[in-house]
């Protein structure tokens, strides 16, 4: 059996789940090791508090792997969202961002912008359907710039950002700040385009809550200052009792304290089922999902908003069907979970969704299309 077939066979959620995007239940390596780590957590004994604290440094160097990184530019988070408090936080001057962007990005710049009176200033642009495009940045693109806030993909649509089309209209002069929540892992990238990249194992790493991460290049540690930084954040060995010391010259000084020691195991381990079954392998299988996903949609006449090309897309599908409340609880009449949200029904399919599971959207999408209505 191939790696990639290990990585499927830690698949087993019941046939129906789609929502991906959402949460990703934790696959049965994760569970497996981190009911071992707790045990070792349990005993209290230094030698196996120090076993499981290993877990933070294997984190850091799977992650680096997989963005082309160094381990000392990988820092630890409770979620995306605090690594993006860490960036956004400690930078000056204007930042491009959409106006449609995941809250964790749009909410974020504003109150870094509220907080440091005027140092940040959010750029707010307002692309047609939320995608990020060149074009659309450029238009906001001045000598005030200092960084473009983006997420790799759209929550919404699930339109994949160019991420070496970004980098090469900002240049080298300006930072470019990317939230991978919904790439990393299953998306084979070049994440050295950007300065900064924030991620979760939440999703699609179904390494659970509390495994965030942020990879500060040394380009952003030399323009973001570390205004978060806590404890574990300065240059100091071990307790800086009784001293100020400087930040950490590593990716270390964008942290509060210590990690959870739990939470950085399910990370790794996460990060290595993917790098172990190759994450272009990850993303075909998945691609392969979505296109099923797709056809459906469109055999059933349900008409889908998200791009259609791979290169342009992750693993989310929009529906956008004329009655999206009627088709959302047919779809959970019929067992199949998914995320109903305004005019749209979101799919997110991962390279482990059997076929048992797209049968039966198939299913709840034909029966829906084939309803009848008899009035008394």
């Amino acid at each position: 059996m191939s790696t990639f077939d290990d990585y499927l066979a830690t698949f087993d959620t019941e046939p129906g789940y789609l929502n991906w995007a959402a949460f990703g239940p934790l696959s049965t390596s994760v569970r497996e090791e981190v009911f071992a780590d707790a045990d070792l957590l349990g005993t209290g004994r230094p030698s196996s508090l120090a076993l499981v604290g290993e877990r933070v440094g294997e984190a850091k160097e799977l992650i680096a792997e997989l963005l082309g990184a160094e381990a000392d530019e990988i820092a630890l988070q409770p979620s995306s969202t605090h690594g993006l408090m860490h960036a956004l936080y400690g930078l000056s001057g204007a930042v491009i961002a959409s106006t449609a962007e995941f809250p964790s990005v749009s909410l974020t710049l504003e109150r870094a912008a509220l907080a440091s009176r005027g140092a940040v200033s959010p750029r707010w642009i307002a692309p047609p359907d939320g995608r990020v495009t060149t074009d659309a940045v450029a238009v906001a693109l001045d000598d005030e710039v200092s960084a473009v806030a983006v997420s790799h993909i759209d929550f919404r649509t699930g339109y994949r950002v160019d991420l070496a089309a970004l980098r090469e209209l900002i240049g080298p002069d300006r930072l470019l700040i990317v939230d991978a929540v919904q790439s990393f892992g299953i998306v084979d990238d070049d994440y050295a385009a950007a300065d900064v990249v924030v991620g979760h194992g939440y999703k699609w790493l179904r390494a659970g809550r509390g495994t965030g991460f942020a990879r500060f290049s040394a380009r952003a540690r030399e323009r973001i200052v570390p205004v978060l930084s806590g404890i574990t954040g300065t240059s100091a060995v071990g307790l800086p009792a009784d001293q100020l010391p400087d930040p950490a010259a590593s990716a270390q000084a964008y942290t509060v304290s210590g990690p959870d020691t739990l939470a950085a195991a399910r990370l790794a381990v996460g990060v290595r089922g993917v790098r172990d079954a190759g994450v272009a392998a990850v993303e075909t299988g998945l691609a392969e999902r979505v296109d099923a996903v797709i056809e459906i949609a469109d055999r059933n006449g349900i008409a889908v908003s998200s791009p259609r090309a791979r290169e342009r897309r992750g693993g989310i599908v929009a529906l956008a069907p004329q009655e999206p409340a009627r088709i959302a609880a047919a779809l959970a009449n019929a067992g199949l979970v998914v995320t109903a949200r305004g005019s749209a029904v979101r799919i997110a399919p991962h390279a482990g969704t059997d076929a048992a599971t797209l049968e039966l959207l198939d299913e709840a999408l034909g029966a829906f299309g084939n309803e009848t209505f008899i009035s008394a």
